[in-house]
């Protein structure tokens, strides 16, 4: 029976790659914040394929203590766990910045880097949730965009660094997905505006107008969490894996384009479907 270890795993995309994995008769080390999220997990009717574990991926002692409740040899892991820090670049602290990164990139770093040994004796897989904002940056998600943007560039190092021990390094590519972070969107953003310091509010009054229009269009598109999952899994058994999964041929084009695309002409289109402004309001 093969074993993964899978960050992040107590709602959207983590919990139904767990809940899959463990149907399809994997083992499945599933790291949450919160003890009740495991007991949740643990209760899905998988027998006993899920091993819940209480981490916080920016804990450098938790990671430490990590590898004794881990098998001596993991087939997997599967770098899920991320936050979105949003809003105008301009109005994010530097502590903003740092909860971003470590969350999302220092905590992945980390936590692969605790389980190499396991993996290098399985010849194993790792698997970076990514995302289209890794590809393709646009206002008011800047600070997530540079994370995911991080991710990708270690994930194409790291591919050629472990080459020589058979382990495979993969990126999955999903775009919108329905999970709390797109449902909750609405309330976020509201939160995030009453955070700001009334003269950022009169300075992005029309880049938040414009996020509150886009946000209903952008949570019609997500697709079911599901559809990562099987992406994902799909990652975990190919027998030659690509270094890359983009989830949907939306991705696919939308990454494609991107490359080739004239930057003005996708300033132009990002800017339409976030609803900001060309100019400032006099």
């Amino acid at each position: 029976m093969p074993s993964v270890l899978i960050t992040g795993a107590g709602r959207g995309i983590g919990r139904a790659t767990t809940l899959r994995l463990a149907r399809a008769g994997w083992t499945v080390y599933a790291t949450v914040r919160q003890a009740a999220d495991g007991e949740a997990l643990a209760a899905e009717g998988v027998g006993g394929a899920v091993r819940p574990l209480t981490l916080d991926v920016t804990s450098d002692e938790q990671i430490a203590a990590l590898p004794d409740a881990l098998p001596e040899r993991l087939d997997a892991i599967v770098n899920n766990a991320g936050i979105v820090v949003s809003g105008p670049l301009e109005t994010l602290s530097a502590d903003d910045l740092r909860e971003q990164f470590e969350v999302n990139v220092v905590g992945a770093v980390a936590l692969t880097n605790a389980v190499l040994p396991r993996l290098r004796a399985a010849r194993g897989r790792i698997v970076f949730v990514s995302s289209l904002s890794g590809i393709v940056s646009t206002p008011m998600t800047g600070a997530y965009n540079a994370s995911k943007f991080a991710l990708e560039a270690l994930a194409d190092a790291w591919r050629l660094e472990l080459r020589p021990w058979g382990i495979k390094v993969i990126l999955v590519e999903p775009a919108m997905t329905d999970t709390d972070l797109w449902r909750n969107a609405p309330e976020t953003l509201e939160s995030e505006v009453a955070a700001m310091t009334p003269e950022h509010r009169d300075l992005y009054a029309d880049h938040l107008a414009g996020m509150r229009k886009a946000i209903p269009k952008i949570q019609k598109l997500a697709k079911p969490v599901d559809t990562v999952a099987a992406t994902i899994e799909r990652a975990l058994t190919a027998p030659k894996p690509k270094a890359r999964y983009p989830v949907g041929v939306d991705v696919k084009v939308q990454a494609a384009l991107s490359g080739v695309t004239p930057s003005r002409v996708m300033d132009a289109v990002n800017g339409k479907l976030t609803g900001t402004p060309r100019r400032a309001a006099d």
